[in-house]
């Protein structure tokens, strides 16, 4: 991949931020003034034709980023360029064009798909929508990517629920692709599959990005499956951004503390290797109250009182490496 510093990025996310109300019911929003910050101030860039990965436990903001920069919920500060254009400002019709090359993949490939429509019905939605082609050229579309990601082309009419899991997310795939688009958001795309099944799936993504040089935005919780399909990681943390580099960076030289216990627990598949694990003490803050200043300072066996004083900014470190931490800005830690 080129040096990103020489490109202009397909999306740009300004300090975006999504607040959701912390009490439900009809009278939630009306009267309570509490909220859950479930994204909280972050920014990054993603180029054509590259992969950003975005990791972090489960609950830490990492799907509301997704669908929030995808228009599906709206946020509550911030802003997202796509292709340069302010999505924010606009119109329903430059939010439609938009969507036309901005597609998601979601988690569960059941529950995405309409189980009252065959197969070619849930692939061919998207042209239809659109306006692309005509019937039969849309029919002969459905069969062309059910065959490029691995399906029979015959299976054209068939329901969701005479297909396996990793066939149902291939369709999942199929969709995704039925428009052509420049970047595809994928939130944990793979989770639900089997091992065997998890790679041949990957595979087929890493294969279709450089025939067409699609960019993917890929969220996940599994270091392992980020490592393998992403050129640059952002990792999350309590709905903040704490660390940013390419992945090659951030796997051999990991600067703050919680991306050194992430990667910390990662199965080494050589029983001769041994490497010691980082526990981290204490439980995940409650998201309504999170703690003043640093957000990780209750867990950080570094933490000092200036972590529990101030916020500390995302700042880069080296060329392409950002990380927020005060003692991991200065080379403490």
């Amino acid at each position: 991949m080129a040096d990103t510093n020489e490109r202009t990025p397909l999306l740009k996310v300004e300090h975006l931020s999504k607040e959701f109300p912390a009490e439900s019911g009809m009278f939630a929003k009306r009267f309570s003034k509490r909220v859950v910050s479930a994204v909280n101030d972050i920014s990054f860039e993603i180029y054509p034709g590259e992969t950003f990965g975005l990791v972090g436990e489960s609950g830490c903001g990492k799907s509301t980023t997704g669908r929030t920069i995808m228009r599906l919920t709206k946020p509550t500060a911030g802003k997202v360029f796509f292709q340069g254009k302010d999505v924010a400002e606009m119109s329903k019709h430059e939010i439609k064009d938009m969507r036309r090359e901005m597609q998601f993949i979601f988690q569960d490939p059941y529950a995405s798909l309409n189980p009252r429509m065959t197969i070619g019905e849930i692939v061919s939605e998207p042209m239809t929508i659109h306006g692309v082609g005509t019937k039969e050229e849309r029919i002969e579309r459905v069969r062309e990517l059910l065959d490029v990601v691995g399906l029979n082309p015959e299976h054209i009419n068939r329901y969701p629920h005479e297909f396996s899991g990793g066939q149902r997310q291939r369709v999942g795939i199929a969709r995704a692709f039925a428009l052509k688009p420049k970047l595809i958001i994928c939130d944990e795309p793979v989770s639900a599959l089997d091992v065997s099944i998890r790679s041949q799936v990957l595979n087929l993504m890493k294969k279709l990005q450089r025939e067409r040089n699609l960019s993917y935005m890929f969220i996940s919780h599994d270091l392992s499956v980020i490592r393998f399909i992403s050129d640059r990681v952002g990792v999350m943390y309590l709905g903040k951004l704490v660390e940013l580099a390419p992945v090659k960076e951030l796997y051999s030289t990991p600067r703050h503390p919680y991306t050194r216990a992430l990667l910390s627990a990662i199965p080494i598949p050589d029983p001769t290797v041994s490497r010691e694990r980082i526990l981290l003490q204490g439980d995940l803050p409650n998201p309504k109250n999170p703690p003043a200043g640093c957000r990780f300072h209750t867990r950080c066996p570094f933490a000092a009182d200036e972590c529990r004083a101030s916020e500390p900014a995302l700042t880069e470190v080296a060329p392409g490496c950002r990380v927020a931490c005060h003692r991991a800005v200065r080379g403490e830690i």
